[in-house]
């Protein structure tokens, strides 16, 4: 599972003109991804991760705050771009595969207390979002299992 995480002020995702999640105030988006190798396990580490990484002002995270998440299904985080000039999206687990993970670590999340807003799964959506900072960090669950490199 691949999310980036931003910190935003205020977001939005609407379909076909509906604004279907939004939140005014200090919070993140988080724009998932998910492929095939992922678990109900990995949504749940992450979601964990998303609520209490100190990303927000001041060092704090979104469970010191009770700060919103604005969560988004995103494929195309596992898109390669490598060869040729049309992305391969192979590395990205398929809707049946992905949809009850992708709500798995937004049902993780609430069951951490975290008040979650959506977009729809699958729809063609439009995101606005102001970033804070900007300051944008990127979780990968297959880097989170590496130790951590010397400096």
């Amino acid at each position: 599972m691949r999310i980036v995480l931003q910190r935003v002020t205020r977001a939005a995702v609407s379909v076909g003109g509906e604004t279907v999640g939004a939140f005014d105030g200090p919070g993140l988006v988080a724009l998932v991804g998910v492929t095939h190798d992922d678990d109900a396990a990995v949504a749940a580490r992450l979601a964990e991760k998303t609520w209490t990484l100190r990303l927000l002002a001041g060092e704090r995270s979104c469970a010191d705050l009770a700060a919103p998440v604005l969560a988004v299904s995103q494929f195309t985080l596992y898109g390669d771009a490598r060869r040729g000039r049309r992305p391969s999206w192979s590395a990205a687990a398929p809707g049946p595969v992905s949809e009850p993970l992708f709500d798995a670590y937004v049902q993780a999340l609430r069951d951490l207390g975290a008040r979650v807003e959506t977009g729809r799964f699958g729809a063609e959506m439009q995101v606005e979002l102001v970033n804070d900072g900007p300051f944008t960090v990127i979780l990968d669950s297959a880097e989170l299992e590496r130790p951590r490199r010397s400096s």
